[in-house]
């Protein structure tokens, strides 16, 4: 009997392994403790699957209940912290207020949580103490937006939610509430926060009837376009967790409302083939073969089917919208953005949207840090908090939040 249970723990530990295990790059932070986190992450994708296939419940709302299950159950930090749950302009906010300090000014920064427009919970887990230490370490004002996510609203609610709590926010009487110098407010956003983050920057920037202006932007690991899912990033990176090249894809097609069953032609740029009508100016904006430096483009070459599927781009007109894609923004409305501080990570699939965005201000004449991690991943932000702590995360929110001191 010893034996045999011995054999079936044996067998369990080798599976278990198998199932783990994934061959990472050699310069990735932390491999071992990434592979667990990414198991974890796999796992409840497949259930999300599963659950979908069978009618049960939507594969989103899965994910999205064991995310939220998990982040409650990290500590509150920096309790000194004031919060504020309150509607702007209709929109859901969080407000984290340091202690006041009388007839100071503050500076403020306004952050868009990622997730893929669809997933997590900004009032909670990492992305709770990651406002409330922003608001500690830069004696700044926070404020959180709440947007609403896919799969209940598509494109372009999220970015619509954005604007407007963005708008409420720059009034004058909104900012003298919160104490808040308006010449040092910045927007903030990671992943597909930093997409909206990018995008409401545009807008502001353009918008005559705000007068109030953000000074800054900061934009962790952006996605940025999705005419092109073979980027030397994407090419590279596909299989390296937590964003693989397909979710990524899956992400793209729930937020703009469109059949999942195009992740496949997607993935192989069937939507951007020879034979497809792009404008050359349209391509110009995202050709990373003169955009990136050939260290970053190393041997890769672009991915463009001769023959593709031209009702894509009909039947899901926002992937040319910069406002879902704000790479694809013209240079004149560069021009008008704030500076930047574009986050990237080598290992990260996203990683030439963030570099060719930055190269593109720089066009412009936008000044622009592009501060790159070798051995960055996706999400790794996130996991600089309870129970990961990654190394490379912590040094990332430390450095960015430095940058915002300096200049905010």
């Amino acid at each position: 009997m010893m034996k045999l249970l011995c054999g079936i723990t044996f067998l369990l530990a080798i599976a278990v392994a198998y199932y783990i295990y994934i061959p990472l790059p050699r310069t990735i932070s932390e491999p071992w403790k990434l592979m667990v986190l990414d198991a974890t992450f796999r796992g409840v994708v497949k259930m999300g699957d599963v659950a979908h296939s069978l009618g049960l419940r939507h594969r989103v709302h899965v994910i999205n209940s064991a995310i939220i299950n998990f982040e409650s159950l990290v500590p509150i930090t920096n309790q000194e912290i004031q919060i504020e749950d309150i509607l702007f302009d209709g929109v859901h906010v969080r407000a984290y207020q340091p202690p006041k300090q009388e007839g100071k000014l503050r500076r403020a920064v306004m952050f868009i949580h990622g997730g893929g427009w669809a997933l997590g919970d900004p009032k909670l887990g990492s992305y709770d103490s990651l406002c409330r230490q922003m608001a500690a370490d830069l004696d700044a004002v926070v404020v959180t937006v709440d947007y609403r996510m896919a799969p209940h609203v598509h494109f372009p609610v999220q970015y619509n939610e954005c604007v407007q709590a963005a708008k409420h926010f720059l009034r004058s009487e909104v900012l003298a509430k919160y104490s808040v110098d308006p010449e040092r407010v910045a927007v903030c956003g990671d992943s597909a926060g930093g997409n909206l983050a990018a995008a409401v920057a545009q807008r502001i920037g353009t918008d005559n009837t705000t007068t109030v202006k953000f000074k800054l932007q900061v934009l962790v690991y952006p996605v940025l376009q999705a005419l092109d899912f073979n980027t030397a990033s994407y090419q590279q990176n596909q299989d390296v967790p937590i964003l693989y090249r397909w979710l990524m894809t899956r992400f793209w097609l729930e937020y703009l409302g469109a059949d999942l069953d195009l992740v496949h032609s997607l993935m192989i740029n069937n939507h951007t083939a020879q034979d497809q009508s792009l404008m050359s100016s349209t391509q110009s904006k995202l050709d990373w073969t003169t955009l990136l430096p050939k260290r970053v483009r190393k041997n890769y070459k672009p991915v463009f089917p001769v023959t593709g599927s031209p009702s894509i781009l009909k039947d899901i007109p926002a992937l040319l919208d910069a406002r879902a894609a704000p790479l694809l923004a013209e240079d004149e409305v560069l021009r008008m953005v704030p500076p930047a501080y574009i986050m990237t990570g080598e290992h990260d699939v996203l990683r030439d949207d963030g570099m060719m965005y930055a190269r593109r201000l720089e066009l412009a004449g936008v000044s622009v840090i592009n501060e790159h991690y070798e051995d960055g991943f996706h999400g790794c932000v996130s996991f600089a908090f309870w129970p990961c702590y990654f190394s490379v995360g912590i040094r990332a929110v430390q450095n960015y939040i430095a940058w915002l001191d300096e200049h905010l």
